[in-house]
């Protein structure tokens, strides 16, 4: 009678220990849009190419000591979009390409943010996209398409949620119908949100606020966040963004907080083929993922961190024989910023854009001729580029999702793409694996290879909402 006594009593004992200890009180949720694990690879090889090394540098997110993968397919298709995969991260149920937090019938889905609001948790949802884009939209909204922008937005008010942050918002006064509708930015601030505009304005005005929205300080448009390889010191960051998600959810707060945080960008420059600024892009996430490191240290014993992505953008391959990613560190702008390069040139000139003028662009911007050798049959691809446009004076561009650019342009950043020995198979979305990274409390959970649904599932199971 004893004996049987004292194994209940241990039993007892340690299930009362999991219920109170292996708990997380405070998740962070990074997705690297478009980040898949050859992202990873490919930035971790440039950075040791940088170094002058072989083999992997070390990104933070991989010395987690919790590393697997998982696939991505949506509901209706091998190959998912940002709204179906979005919502299969926030909900752990797979929808149909283009829906918003429902499932394939439409009805309601509730996510993870949502459930944590409801368990009393503060909540924030965070992109260097616009907030009412695919991904951070599937954790707030409920929508049958996701550019249903102004309608998004408007769920982005119900949920009461406590931090917001990104790029503006697409559509901030006109319906899906093209109604015009008041501007979003009044309603938001009608509903009790401290609209900062930068990361200053945040630091004086914003942090002492219980509900804020975070945006660019050049706000009145949306994508404002420019690409980290096009920064400027005054542009905000989603390193920035991360601390003052941080900093406005532990106000008065002691039950936790969820954050999902979105680096959105590099599934912008998957879309136009340019790797150097899709690396940059993944480092600058990795940065933002420091900065709640630097939180788990402090509560280790409380705090779940997992990183993945939602799929994999621009079948991109690491290699062709040999690497040489090195030169890579010359190209100076994105594809968005060389366009703005010649466009100010252009300007400049009136229109009449010399060889000579073109190449100094291309020798600034991209290295070529000073850091990066070019042959004739590279130089050939420029020269016929230029001379198909600019010396006709003369738009011939591509469309890709996110982005029309200028033929010279795409030109020249296939050219660098080619030395370095990067490769592409689309400029949409593949089914490729997408990485899945975890520390702290409930990160065992995340040890096996599994689906993107399955992820929101042993949050759920971690946090236990």
């Amino acid at each position: 009678m004893k004996k049987f006594l004292f194994s209940t009593l241990i039993v007892v004992l340690s299930l009362g220990f999991q219920t109170v200890i292996a708990q997380a009180k405070y998740v962070f949720y990074f997705i690297g849009d478009g980040m898949g694990v050859n992202y990873v690879n490919l930035t971790e090889a440039y950075m040791s190419a940088v170094n002058g090394e072989r083999g992997s540098g070390k990104l933070l997110m991989t010395q987690f000591p919790v590393a697997s993968f998982a696939t991505s397919f949506s509901d209706n298709n091998d190959v998912t979009d940002s709204a179906a995969s979005g919502t299969a991260l926030a909900s752990g149920e797979k929808t149909n390409n283009g829906y918003i937090g429902l499932r394939p019938d439409k009805t309601l889905l509730e996510s993870i943010a949502e459930k944590a609001k409801k368990a009393g948790k503060k909540v924030g949802i965070a992109s260097t996209v616009p907030i009412n884009h695919a991904t951070p939209a599937a954790f707030y909204g409920h929508q049958k398409s996701r550019d249903m922008y102004y309608e998004i937005s408007l769920d982005l008010i119900k949920s009461n949620f406590d931090f917001f942050a990104g790029a503006g918002f697409y559509n901030r006064d006109v319906l899906h119908d093209k109604t015009k509708a008041p501007d979003i930015y009044g309603l938001i601030t009608e509903a009790g949100y401290y609209i900062s505009k930068g990361y200053d304005d945040y630091k004086i005005n914003g942090v002492s606020k219980s509900k804020v929205v975070l945006v660019p300080f050049n706000w009145q448009e949306p994508e404002k966040i420019p690409n980290a390889i096009d920064r400027t010191p005054a542009d905000l960051t989603l390193k920035q963004i991360t601390q003052a998600a941080i900093e406005t959810l532990m106000q008065d707060n002691k039950k936790g907080f969820f954050v999902m945080l979105e680096g959105g960008r590099i599934d912008w420059n998957g879309h136009s083929n340019d790797a150097a600024a899709a690396i940059r892009e993944t480092i600058d996430m990795d940065e933002a993922i420091g900065v709640a490191y630097e939180f788990y240290k402090k509560h280790p014993k409380e705090t779940l961190i997992v990183i993945t992505a939602d799929h994999e953008t621009g079948g991109m391959t690491v290699g062709r024989g040999r690497l040489n990613l090195n030169i890579l560190q010359h190209q100076k702008k994105s594809k968005e910023g060389l366009t703005n390069a010649f466009r100010e040139v252009y300007e400049a000139k009136k229109g009449k854009v010399t060889w000579d003028d073109a190449k100094q662009v291309l020798t600034d911007v991209m290295g070529f001729w000073k850091d990066v050798p070019i042959s004739w049959d590279n130089e050939k691809i420029l020269r016929d580029a230029y001379e198909e446009t600019l010396a006709k004076n003369k738009d011939v561009s591509e469309k890709t999702l996110y982005a029309t650019t200028p033929l010279i342009v795409v030109k020249a950043v296939a050219v660098i793409n080619d030395l370095a020995r990067i490769g592409w198979a689309t400029t949409s979305h593949s089914a490729g694996y997408i990485p899945v990274f975890a520390i702290g409390v409930g990160s065992d959970l995340f040890k096996q290879k599994s689906d993107n649904a399955e992820i929101a599932k042993k949050i759920l199971q971690a946090a236990k909402y």
